[in-house]
């Protein structure tokens, strides 16, 4: 039934040509929707109107990147319409954003017991008289229509995006920055969806080329399987700041991921757990590039044992006045670096899931980090050696790993100062 307050102003022209001109009249201004737009069919709907309901819903919000809108009579009376805002790399789970209705009647905006939470980072109208009203959270859980509602609308969500995905492939590439943060948040919490999920989540390399999950374990395996069977995926949460061992593990012929956004550390384990799917994942920084895929093969140091236990005294030194630095000797490519810092991947997850969920246990450890010499590297098995004074020596290896930590974005304050001090000084 329309609601009336009061009238209001509406302005129309009469007449054409030169006898054209603006009149107005006193109209009832309706205050109520008698129609609102999750009340009629599809066909009978224009973007702008879906556009429009959802500015008038959510103005400061910017507009969304498509949505679903919810008809069905059975065997449960549901209609609405959700919006997929642009998340970014955000993730803001909210209980305000989807409104629920009763015959067009507003009941809540705190939908958690009918919507599944991963859901929640919808915006929109669900409008259903087959939800039980003024009852306990846990009579919710286990109503058999709530149970229903909730998986027909993750059915929607999953077939809408596999649907864009078939439709216009790059496209969907080009949203996935906004649309891959709520993939991965539904993977992770729904098995249902995780399973239709498979057909249109991505992974995106360095390189900005992005596959299917099955399809990039196809293209890796070959050259990235471990001597344990497991396909290793290297990747990096910083590709800027990882520029070095990137370059490091392409030149090896590795594929690196980019994995930065707000829920891919949870998101990793995850695929680590599905053991069908068989993947490792270990961040390029972690280890040198030889070593990121785990083989039999071996290369020899040019120096004797007794050579490099005097390298890695010389080192051990420098590392002392570095908290979490341990040193280890590496027989590398006399093309690699002479001195890189890997963070090892167990410790350094830990911490960073621990950080997310608000946990400090491990806050107050040092960041722990190798300091790896590559006894192979000139710089090293020549130079380092062959230095009889005591200072140059303790020079040479203090500026080497602190090249390395500059590379690592780890050298910072005094240290920092003092390095491009002395660097400049050599020039």
């Amino acid at each position: 039934m329309p609601i009336q307050f009061g009238t209001r102003t509406e302005y129309f022209d009469t007449g054409e040509g030169e006898d054209k001109k603006e009149e107005s009249r006193e109209i009832p201004n309706i205050v109520n929707e008698i129609r609102p737009v999750w009340k009629k069919l599809p066909t009978d709907l224009k973007d702008e109107e879906y556009l429009a309901f959802y500015r008038q819903m959510y103005p400061m919000a910017p507009e969304p990147m498509f949505w679903i809108h919810l008809n069905i009579d059975y065997p449960f009376n549901l209609t609405g319409v959700l919006y997929f805002p642009k998340l970014g790399n955000a993730m803001e789970v909210t209980r305000n954003k989807i409104h629920l209705y009763s015959n067009q009647v507003y009941v809540t905006d705190d939908v958690r017991d009918i919507v599944p939470e991963w859901l929640l980072l919808l915006h929109g109208v669900i409008d259903s008289p087959d939800i039980p009203l003024n009852v306990s959270r846990s009579y919710l859980q286990s109503d058999a229509n709530v149970k229903k509602i909730s998986e027909y609308i993750t059915r929607k969500v999953a077939d809408k995006l596999h649907e864009l995905f078939k439709n216009d492939r790059p496209a969907f590439e080009q949203k996935w920055r906004d649309l891959g943060v709520f993939v991965k948040y539904g993977m992770i919490s729904d098995k249902k969806f995780e399973e239709r999920a498979m057909n249109f989540a991505f992974v995106e390399n360095v390189q900005h080329e992005f596959y299917l999950l099955n399809d990039y374990k196809e293209k890796i395996k070959t050259g990235q399987t471990d001597k344990h069977g497991k396909t290793v995926v290297i990747y990096t949460n910083d590709p800027e700041g990882h520029d070095v061992p990137v370059k490091a593990a392409r030149a090896r012929g590795y594929d690196v991921l980019r994995l930065d956004t707000v829920l891919d550390n949870h998101w990793m384990q995850h695929l680590e757990y599905r053991g069908e799917l068989g993947l490792v994942l270990v961040r390029v920084d972690s280890d040198t590039a030889d070593n990121l895929v785990q083989k039999d093969e071996k290369r020899e140091s040019v120096l004797s044992e007794k050579e490099q236990e005097e390298v890695k005294t010389i080192f051990e030194a420098i590392a002392k006045g570095q908290p979490g630095a341990s040193v280890t000797l590496a027989a590398l490519s006399p093309d690699d670096q002479p001195v890189l810092i890997t963070k090892p991947e167990f410790m350094r997850r830990m911490k960073e899931m621990q950080s997310m969920q608000g946990m400090g246990m491990l806050g107050d450890f040092p960041d722990s980090y190798n300091v790896v010499v590559n006894t192979n590297h000139p710089l090293v098995a020549q130079k380092l050696l062959k230095t009889g004074d005591d200072a140059e020596r303790s020079g040479l290896s203090q500026y080497l790993v602190n090249l390395a930590l500059l590379q690592q974005g780890m050298l910072r304050g005094e240290a920092l100062t003092g390095f491009v001090q002395a660097t400049l000084g050599k020039l």
